[in-house]
């Protein structure tokens, strides 16, 4: 692995780390808070546990599909000057781009919405840490999602997403969690 192939792959996922960092930051900031309702609205699944559990909200889950989105269609435009387009993955260009910012953003949102489920089943509280998922899940959602949709991404590229995504997010969380934003290390 060389340098830029790391640089690409993270800049091909950043409008997945901002959307994931989101939801903390205005809940923080305390905005948008007539959103802030579980997705979910507090149903039930067959197990009698909750769907997702209170902490998955529509102004999480909305807001870090529109940051997604945004800046899909933000890449695309820093794609014309020649440094970006050196490390860009894909070449936005050729793409429908409004199908591949859709479909991104609704796998970012998606994996994280789908492990939470999970851990629900698994008897695991909101917030209780459930490694390596929790902090790669919008890696695996974007992952299945692009290549449903049949977008050409590497499994090289995947696999470093998923390292070096797990290790990001820790480091990321940790600060947040210090800086009072985040309420869980992990």
């Amino acid at each position: 692995m060389d340098f830029k192939f790391a640089i690409s792959c993270l800049y091909f996922f950043l409008p997945a780390y901002f959307a994931n960092m989101t939801p903390p930051i205005l809940k923080r900031l305390g905005v948008f808070n007539f959103l802030a309702f579980p997705i979910d609205q507090n149903l039930k699944f067959f197990d009698k546990k909750p769907l997702l559990g209170s902490h998955k909200t529509l102004r999480g889950s909305l807001f870090s599909f529109l940051v997604s989105f945004v800046l899909v269609f933000f890449q695309r435009i820093l794609f014309e000057i020649e440094f970006f387009k050196k490390i860009s993955l894909i070449d936005y260009s050729k793409i429908n781009l409004l199908l591949f910012a859709t479909v991104f953003s609704f796998g970012v949102v998606f994996g994280d919405l789908f492990f939470a489920f999970i851990k629900r089943r698994l008897n695991l509280k909101e917030g209780a840490p459930f490694l390596p998922f929790d902090q790669t899940n919008y890696v695996l959602g974007c992952a299945f999602f692009l290549y449903l949709f049949r977008f050409p991404i590497k499994i090289e590229v995947w696999i470093f997403l998923f390292f070096a995504t797990f290790f990001l997010h820790i480091v990321v969380n940790r600060l947040g969690f210090y800086l009072k934003i985040h309420s869980a290390k992990w």
